[in-house]
C-alpha cells in the first residue's frame, strides 16, 4: 500500500464498494461493499495527508531540526512514536517519512528510526482505549513485542540501512521495505511462542471477580451484533432471566399477604428496579440489532422480544408499585384478610403464574395453539375474580364492616391480578396475529369485566366488579 498511487485506488474502491453495496441482495456482498467504501476513503484519507505535508518536506525549519533529531535515535524514535499516538496511524506517519526521504529531508538511516517509533507508537491507542483486562492484553501483547523489537533493531539501524541500500538503491524503497520486514519478523518470532504470550498477559492482567449485580447483562455479547439470528437468541435468553424474575416476585408478594414479612416487600420493590434495568438493556440491545440488514422473520423476532420485556416490565411494576405497597399498608396497619380472602387470592395467583409459564412457552416457540390456550385462560382468571368478589359481597351483607377502606384492599389485589394476567395474555397476539386469528377472537372473545357502583349492606360505595360479554363488536353487561 506504500508503495502504489493511492490516490487513484481509493477513489476507485469507494466508487466499486458502493456499486456492490447498492446492488447486492445478501447481507454478506453488502459487507464487502462495506469494507470496500471504508478501505477506499482510508487511503482517501492517506492521500490527502501526503498532499497536505508536500510544502512542509522542503520547509528550511524542518530541514534544519531533522539532522539534530536524528542524533538522538532513542529521542527520535520517541517524537515518531508521540506523533504515531497522536494521529492514531503508524501507515499516515510512515507514508509522511517516505515524503521527508523522497524530498532529501531525511537520510535513509534516520527515516528507519523514525520508522521503528512509528511502529512503537502504533501500539498506544489501543492500549489506552481499553477499558476492561481482558480488551487490554492484546494491545499489550502487541506494544511488548514491538517494544522488544525496538530495543533490537535500534542499535542496528546503520548497518541495516547500510545492507538495504545495497539491496535497494531507491531511499523510498528502502524505508517501505524495512517497514514491511519489520512487522513480518516479528510475526514469524513471536508466532511461536504465542500460547506462553497469552499465559502471561491473563497473568498480568486477570480477569476481575464478577460482582453479584443481577441487574447486570449476561448473554448481551456486542461481539455478534453483525450476526443478527445469534444476536437475537442472545436477547431472548435475557428475557428468559427476566421471566424468572417476575415469576419469583409474583410468589413472593404472595408469602407477604401470608406471612407479613416486610422484609421480603422491600425485596420484591427492589426486584423490579433488577427487572427494569434488564428490560432497558434488552431493548438497548434490541435496537443495536436492528441498525443491520434484518429480513422479514428477524425483524418480526425483534418485535416480538421487545414486547415481550415491556411487558415483564409492566408486570413487575404492577407487582411492586401496587401488590407490594397494599402488603406494607395491611402489615402496618394489622389488618389481616378476611377469611376465604386469602385462599381466593391464591388460587387466582396461581393461576397466574401457571398462565406466565405458558406464555413463556409461547415466547420460545411461537406455537399458536399454545397462544390460544393462553387467550382462553383469561375467560377463567375473570370467572375466578368474578366468584370472589361474590363471595367478598355476600360476607359484607351479612357483617358489618370496620371501614369499606380496609375492605378494599381484597378487590383491589384482585383488580391487579387481572391486570397481571392481561398484560401475560397479550404475549399470545403475535403469533395469532402472524397466523391472521386476532380478527376472528376480538370479535368472538369476552371483554374484560366492566366496574360498576355498587352499595353494600353496610352502606358503604366500593367498586363491584361484573363479568360482560361482547356480541358482534357490542358490549354488554352479563
Amino acid at each position: 500500500m506504500l508503495s502504489f498511487n493511492i490516490g487513484v485506488v481509493g477513489p476507485i474502491l469507494v466508487l466499486a464498494g458502493f456499486l456492490v453495496f447498492r446492488r447486492a441482495e445478501n447481507s454478506q456482498v453488502k459487507n464487502l461493499g462495506r469494507i470496500a467504501i471504508g478501505l477506499g476513503l482510508m487511503l482517501l484519507a492517506l492521500h490527502l495527508i501526503i498532499r497536505t505535508m508536500e510544502p512542509v518536506e522542503g520547509a528550511p525549519a524542518l530541514r534544519a531540526i531533522m539532522p539534530s533529531l536524528v542524533q538522538q535515535p532513542v529521542l527520535a524514535a520517541l517524537a515518531a512514536a508521540l506523533l504515531t499516538w497522536l494521529s492514531h496511524s503508524s501507515v499516515a506517519v510512515v507514508l509522511l517519512i517516505v515524503s521527508l526521504v523522497r524530498a532529501g529531508t531525511l537520510t535513509p538511516a534516520a527515516a528507519l528510526t523514525l520508522v521503528v517509533g512509528a511502529n512503537f507508537g502504533a501500539t498506544i491507542p489501543p492500549f489506552l482505549e481499553s477499558s476492561t483486562p481482558s480488551g487490554r492484553r492484546l494491545p499489550l501483547g502487541n506494544m511488548l513485542i514491538r517494544s522488544a523489537g525496538c530495543v533490537v533493531v535500534l542499535p542496528l539501524l546503520p548497518q541495516i540501512a547500510a545492507y538495504l541500500s545495497r539491496l535497494e538503491p531507491d531511499p523510498t524503497g528502502i524505508v517501505v521495505n524495512f517497514h514491511t520486514a519489520f512487522n513480518l519478523a516479528l510475526a514469524l518470532i513471536f508466532i511461536g511462542p504465542v500460547d506462553l504470550m497469552a499465559n502471561l498477559l491473563t497473568a498480568i492482567l486477570p480477569e476481575p471477580t464478577p460482582t453479584a449485580d443481577p441487574g447486570a447483562p449476561r448473554y448481551l455479547d456486542e461481539t455478534v451484533l453483525d450476526a443478527s439470528t445469534v444476536a437475537l437468541v442472545n436477547a431472548a435468553r435475557e428475557a428468559l432471566r427476566m421471566t424468572d424474575m417476575v415469576e419469583t416476585m409474583l410468589k413472593d408478594v404472595m408469602e407477604v399477604f401470608r406471612t407479613g414479612d416486610l422484609r421480603r416487600a422491600r425485596e420484591i420493590s427492589r426486584m423490579d428496579t433488577v427487572v427494569d434495568r434488564l428490560g432497558f438493556s434488552v431493548r438497548r440491545y434490541l435496537a443495536e440489532i436492528s441498525e443491520q440488514e434484518l429480513n422479514e422473520e428477524d425483524s418480526l423476532r425483534s418485535q416480538e422480544i421487545f414486547t415481550f420485556t415491556t411487558n415483564l416490565d409492566y408486570l413487575g411494576d404492577v407487582v411492586s408499585n401496587t401488590r407490594a405497597e397494599f402488603a406494607a399498608r395491611k402489615i402496618k396497619q394489622g389488618q389481616p384478610f378476611a377469611p376465604g380472602e386469602l385462599e381466593a387470592i391464591g388460587d387466582t395467583q396461581a393461576e397466574v403464574v401457571a398462565s406466565l409459564e405458558l406464555a413463556l412457552a409461547v415466547f420460545m416457540s411461537g406455537d399458536q395453539k399454545t397462544a390460544g390456550q393462553l387467550l382462553e385462560r383469561k375467560k377463567l382468571i375473570w370467572r375466578l375474580e368474578s366468584q370472589a368478589t361474590e363471595r367478598y359481597f355476600r360476607r359484607l351483607r351479612e357483617t358489618q364492616a370496620q371501614s369499606a377502606e380496609t375492605d378494599d384492599f381484597y378487590l383491589r389485589v384482585l383488580r391487579d391480578l387481572r391486570r397481571i394476567h392481561s398484560f401475560i395474555a397479550a404475549l399470545a397476539y403475535p403469533p395469532l396475529d402472524r397466523a391472521g386469528r386476532m380478527q376472528q377472537r376480538l370479535v368472538e372473545m369476552p371483554t374484560e369485566p366492566q366496574e360498576v357502583e355498587g352499595p353494600p349492606a353496610s352502606g358503604a360505595r366500593v367498586k363491584l366488579l361484573r363479568p360482560c360479554r361482547r356480541v358482534a363488536g357490542r358490549t354488554a353487561l352479563g
